[in-house]
């Protein structure tokens, strides 16, 4: 029997936990490998890793994102985070204001060619983009020891859930660069959109139609 599990968004003090859980989770992951390196045998891979998912996590903060995550008890298991269509010009100003603020140590903790690709990355993912109104899925992870149990999942339906109950939403974008992972969210409703590359890192980009009967089971 399952211990009991809650979804719930995260806080600010939950950094540390989501940062630990994520930079873990993405250590296989072929664009953090491209990017980064060996996060488990090379330090400064993890070093700079561990930059980069803190100011995912602190972005989330400045701009229209949320963290939401899947504990069990007090521990967190799996976590993702989302942007949302919804934002008022002033929100997107100030947030953008305190992200460049947030954007210079990130300069200082990668290297250039890290930074170059990472923008490439985001430049080739969001101009396939679909041109109408949806939430886009920044990253989605599971604690390494409690993957395949069903926790990807749980998160995955809650979000779609939240897109279901928006009515102005379309559906929900997402990029993986793991081919094994198409066919997964394909079981979600996902359809792939687009094959791509960044570098040397095939990228597909893929999009989930809200359907007007609600969620369908996969």
């Amino acid at each position: 029997m399952r211990a009991p599990y809650r979804i719930a968004k995260l806080t600010k003090s939950d950094k540390h936990l989501f940062v630990s859980l994520m930079s873990k989770s993405f250590a296989g992951d072929p664009l953090f490998l491209h990017v980064f390196g060996d996060f488990e045998q090379d330090k400064k891979a993890r070093s700079s890793v561990t930059a980069f998912v803190s100011f995912l996590f602190d972005k989330s903060f400045m701009l229209n994102e949320e963290v939401w995550g899947y504990y069990e008890k007090e521990n967190l298991l799996g976590a993702y985070i989302v942007e949302q269509p919804h934002a008022g010009k002033l929100q997107m100003m100030v947030g953008g204001l305190l992200l460049i603020g947030r954007l210079i140590p990130l300069f200082f903790q990668l290297p250039r060619k890290a930074l170059n690709l990472l923008n490439s990355y985001m430049r080739v993912t969001r101009s396939f983009a679909p041109p109408i109104t949806h939430y886009y899925l920044v990253m989605i992870g599971v604690k390494q020891e409690a993957q395949r149990k069903g926790i990807g999942k749980t998160l995955l339906h809650h979000l779609m859930h939240t897109v279901q109950l928006d009515k102005t939403s379309h559906g929900i974008a997402l990029d993986t660069e793991n081919e094994d992972n198409v066919n997964l969210y394909r079981r979600f409703g996902f359809a792939l959109n687009v094959e791509t590359r960044v570098g040397d890192v095939p990228v597909y980009c893929m999009f989930y139609q809200k359907s007007s009967s609600g969620i369908g089971d996969c």
